[in-house]
């Protein structure tokens, strides 16, 4: 990948490479990380990178090439295909999810029972919209959250978006039979939505996901590496994954040789499944700092995403809020302060509440193998960072990364 200079884009040499030392200081020297790869570009031009550590645990080091597990980083992107389809006139964001997934007809909010005991009925759940799903407001939830009896159900029928899930009609009925955690609207949590999400964008298309992604958003794009798997000629470029252990280094919990990402899955998880690379995920970057174009190829307008990226979280009395104060279980922490969320990606409404440097509008998400990105249209600023450490919730390396990127930006257009 060429580099610009980056003097001639704001940014000053020496701050950036403080970048790299506290990366190999703090993650990957001590062995938090065992490898990493962080891009960071202006206007969509990348300008500064550094790839680091071992990428397998054979100590193979870390290839600017490499294939990474993205993990909850599919979910933006699955959005935004979502959100193409609005544009075409085919589906709105106030449609009700039965006009595609008829069997959340008889969806009942959550009134006792599980574990082993059948779930009590509850009441018939307001009706589910379009924009519940890409807002996390539906209802639904996440096995890997593991604090109630719902989400143990999540885990014991998999519906986390796994692999071995027969297909998307099997997905939907297993759902379709678990009570909601609340009516949609009115909270925020994180969930399998966007899986649901990606078949709703297979259904309306006539397309599976994987198909209609590559066709609409990679091909376009040039995101050559980027799929639901990992194929028999790029294995070789596959990373190792690892497990965070408290107070050790992690340890190796799926070898990229014998990984099932190299194995077309069943189910195409569009909240969970892709794998990609540095130079693909910046090219998608690089499309939503151009206001949703890229090297002239456009995949939405300029006004859709601004409504993407504005903030959607309301409180009762319709003022905008941010996830402390609607969210349940993971993001409800005080960590969050100033961030609310709009159709797929999260956003900073106040920066100072944040603690960490940036403006109004940035917009991000991560993946839960502690992969990263951001954007910032004020600055046309944008970042992807690849690790494969689960889970990604045990070190605040966005916001560290963050700090040392704007104290590098001297040429600011805020």
């Amino acid at each position: 990948m060429q580099l610009a200079n980056p003097a001639d884009h704001g940014f000053e040499p020496a701050r950036l490479a403080r970048i790299a030392t506290f990366l190999e200081r703090d993650y990957v020297g001590p062995g938090r990380f065992p490898g990493a790869d962080i891009l960071i570009a202006r206007d969509g031009v990348p300008v500064w990178r550094a790839t680091m550590g071992q990428m397998r645990a054979d100590g193979g080091a870390w290839r600017p090439d490499a294939i990474c597990r993205i993990a909850s980083m599919s979910k933006p992107i699955v959005s935004i295909a979502f959100m193409m389809l609005v544009e075409q006139g085919l589906i709105a964001l106030d449609d009700p999810v039965t006009k595609v997934v008829p069997e959340f007809a008889d969806l009942r909010v959550y009134a006792g029972g599980g574990g082993d005991v059948p779930f009590t009925p509850g009441p018939l759940a307001t009706p589910m919209r379009m924009v519940d799903l890409l807002t996390h407001r539906s209802g639904l939830s996440y096995g890997i959250q593991n604090r109630n009896n719902i989400d143990a159900a999540y885990r014991k029928g998999r519906l986390d978006g796994h692999p071995s899930l027969a297909d998307n009609d099997t997905f939907i009925a297993e759902l379709a039979k678990l009570p909601l955690e609340f009516n949609p609207g009115e909270a925020w949590q994180y969930s399998v939505a966007i899986d649901v999400l990606g078949v709703i964008v297979s259904r309306l298309s006539g397309q599976s996901l994987g198909a209609f992604l590559q066709e609409r958003i990679f091909e376009p794009l040039g995101m050559v590496d980027t799929g639901f798997s990992c194929p028999a000629d790029k294995a070789d470029r596959l990373t190792d994954a690892w497990m965070h252990v408290p107070g050790g280094k992690p340890k190796m919990f799926d070898a990229a040789e014998k990984s099932s990402t190299l194995r077309a899955p069943r189910f195409e998880s569009g909240g969970g499944g892709l794998v990609s690379t540095v130079a693909d995920y910046h090219r998608f970057c690089a499309m939503l700092v151009g206001g949703g174009a890229a090297d002239g190829t456009r995949l939405i307008s300029p006004a859709t995403l601004r409504l993407m990226t504005a903030n959607h979280l309301r409180d009762r009395d319709g003022r905008s809020t941010d996830l402390p104060h609607i969210a349940r279980a993971l993001f409800s922490d005080a960590r969050q302060a100033g961030t609310g969320f709009g159709l797929g990606f999260a956003v900073t409404i106040d920066p100072v509440q944040t603690l960490t440097p940036g403006n109004a509008g940035e917009f991000f998400w991560s993946g839960i193998y502690s992969t990263k990105f951001f954007v910032d249209p004020t600055e046309g600023l944008s970042m992807v960072f690849m690790t494969q450490v689960y889970p990604s919730v045990v070190f605040p390396i966005r916001e560290q990364l963050k700090t040392l990127i704007y104290a590098a930006l001297t040429d600011s257009r805020a």
